[in-house]
């Protein structure tokens, strides 16, 4: 990204931007010294995500510079629609040209199998297939030099032994009914939930690949691991006691975790400013198809390298859906 670009007015998507991480992202490109961004927040809350956009403009150096639209990830109708409104915006030019699109929003939701508004069990259907039908909706719109960062997690790596059962791969379709690997065979319900996640982190790394090899020159896709962040919505389904614990205890106890647990585990402001990074930094413009834990680009799990793996999820993916 040469100077002259840097300096080009630029729209950036980020779903779920109201809170948490994407929230802290938005506030990092946004505080920016050379101010270069128009941050779109996509939110299923309409409320939460107008207060989120009112706080980040309360000092008035944001104004004008980032709003709230609708999105709803469970919903396949709710993508097309976002999608068709921000490409009019785009080709009205009432916002600058898109740039970026970081795929942030995720559900975690706890013991109780749940389903998206097209039956699709809600963690592969909101973390994976919601975002893998947006990025494809809006990839003729995204202008070069242009960015797509994929929030995965650590968790599905065995390597990173975070506490979090492994992954349970399975035929795509069957996922897609909340129906993992072998692996899962005895788990109860709460570590079934669990096992859901992990395995829809892993869609999303290889999601991310396969996107990768498709892009057009000037456009890069990178995946990115924020860490365990203490204090954040996404244990808002999980039962009581285990939220008590992450919200209200964790946050309080994170550089002891560090020393005791594992390094990666940071603020939400922390991974924030990271995954800004990933979006702006201009010694990444030439990399694509990586994996980061925070700033740090590394491998990710053994088997999130499967090309067999990744074309058939990406395979299915269109048929489910109905690209």
């Amino acid at each position: 990204m040469n100077e002259e670009t840097s300096k080009y007015p630029q729209t950036v998507v980020i779903t779920g931007g109201n809170s948490g991480l994407g929230y802290e992202c938005a506030k990092t490109l946004l505080s920016a010294s050379d101010a270069t961004w128009h941050v779109i927040l996509a939110c299923r809350d309409a409320n939460r995500a107008q207060a989120a956009v009112d706080q980040l403009t309360a000092d008035g150096a944001a104004a004008g510079r980032v709003e709230a639209m609708s999105l709803d990830l469970a919903s396949l109708a709710s993508i097309r629609a976002f999608a068709a409104d921000l490409t009019n915006m785009l080709s009205v030019k009432v916002i600058p040209p898109l740039h970026a699109i970081v795929c942030n929003a995720g559900v975690n939701p706890g013991p109780t199998l749940s389903t998206t508004a097209d039956g699709f069990e809600s963690t592969f259907g909101v973390n994976h297939l919601g975002h893998f039908l947006l990025v494809n909706e809006l990839l003729p719109t995204l202008q070069p030099p242009g960015r797509v960062v994929v929030v995965a997690s650590g968790v599905h790596d065995p390597a990173q032994k975070a506490g979090v059962p492994l992954p349970a791969w399975n035929d795509p379709s069957a996922l897609a009914r909340g129906e993992l690997g072998a692996a899962a065979a005895s788990d109860r319900s709460l570590p079934a939930g669990q096992r859901r996640y992990s395995t829809s982190k892993l869609a999303n790394i290889y999601f991310t690949y396969a996107l990768a090899q498709r892009l057009p020159e000037g456009v890069t896709a990178n995946a990115f691991d924020p860490g365990l962040m203490p204090g954040t919505g996404l244990f808002r389904s999980t039962p009581a006691p285990f939220r008590f614990i992450m919200n209200k205890v964790l946050p309080h106890a994170i550089p002891l975790l560090r020393r005791v647990y594992s390094p990666n585990i940071h603020t939400p402001q922390e991974s924030g400013g990271a995954l800004a990074l990933l979006v702006t930094d201009p010694e990444l413009a030439a990399i694509t198809g990586g994996y980061f834990e925070g700033r740090r680009q590394i491998r990710s799990s053994d088997e999130s390298y499967s090309d067999e793996r990744a074309e058939e999820l990406w395979n299915a993916s269109l048929a489910l859906t109905q690209r």
